[in-house]
Parts: C-alpha cells; structure tokens; sequence
C-alpha cells in the first residue's frame, strides 16, 4: 500500500484507467463464461501473497483494493461467506492505511474531505443495500453479480479513460 502511494505522482490517470478498465472487463467476462465452478490451487501462498500485495499497491495508488483479491477468489472457488469475511477485513485495512498515507502525505485536500462527507449517507445506504441483498443471494448468484459489477465497472472506467473524465 505505501508503494501505491508513493506512485500517484507518477501515474498517468487515463492509462491507469484504461489498463484497469480493460481488465475489469476480460477477466470478469472470462470466469462469467467459465460456467464450471473453479478451484485452482495454483501458486499456493506465495500466490495469495502477491494478489495481496497487488491489491495494497491498487489500493494505496487508487483505493481500488478489492478487484484483483476479488478475481482471484473466483479463480480459487471460494464461497460468498469465505469471501465477504476475507475482504472485509481486507479492504477495510487497506484503505484505512491509504487513507492515513494520503493525509500524512498532503494528498487528502479540505475540498477532499468535504466530497466525502457529502457522499457519506449514500455510502451507508449502499453498504446497508449490499447486505440486505448479500444475505438474499445464493453463492452462484453471488459470483455473478459480483463478476457483473466489475465488468460495468471497468466498462466506466475504459470510458472515462477515452474521454476527459
């Protein structure tokens, strides 16, 4: 995570867009398609360690720690329980260490502070509809709505890239 903070100086915003964007959308789609259940082994710990690492680095840099730890728990086979108490965790670790790198740092700006203050109620009522529907899905349903909403989110992301945004 510190890594990725130390890198926003140097990324470039719209080919960080893109290359993510385009991930979000072929990885996604893949295991969509992939209609048998996966259960890869591969790579063993040292491979969990590195999709860890690549999730700090995304979330210091950009906060978007979930989406490789995400995919790779599709790769894995993991269920919903076993996901949702890993990345809790997880997630929440991370971008509470980002969000203290960025402030210590300069990066967090009052006008920062005051956009996420506005978008708090919408931040909790997301988080609470998250839930009520987490509860609602079966582990299947869960995969796909979870693959669904990293492939729209890197179809946003290419399209942001492409334009101004």
């Amino acid at each position: 995570m510190p890594l990725g903070t130390l890198l926003i100086a140097y990324a470039d915003p719209h080919l960080f867009k893109l290359g993510i964007g385009i991930l979000l959308l072929v990885f996604p789609a893949a295991l969509y398609f992939q209609r048998r259940p996966m259960a890869l082994s591969i790579g063993g710990k040292a491979a969990d360690t590195a999709i860890g690492f690549a999730g700090g680095l995304l979330g210091g840099l950009a906060g978007l720690s979930g989406p490789v730890p995400i995919l790779w728990a599709s790769v894995r086979g993991w269920g919903k329980d076993e996901r949702r108490g890993l990345f809790q965790i997880f997630n929440w670790t991370i971008l509470a260490a980002a969000m203290v790198a960025q402030g210590g740092s300069g990066l967090i700006t009052r006008e920062t502070m005051w956009l996420a203050l506005l978008v708090t109620p919408a931040t909790i009522g997301g988080a609470w509809l998250g839930t009520r529907t987490y509860h609602a899905l079966s582990d299947g349903n869960f995969r796909d709505v979870v693959l669904g909403l990293l492939f729209i989110s890197g179809v946003t992301l290419i399209w942001r890239s492409l334009g101004t945004g």
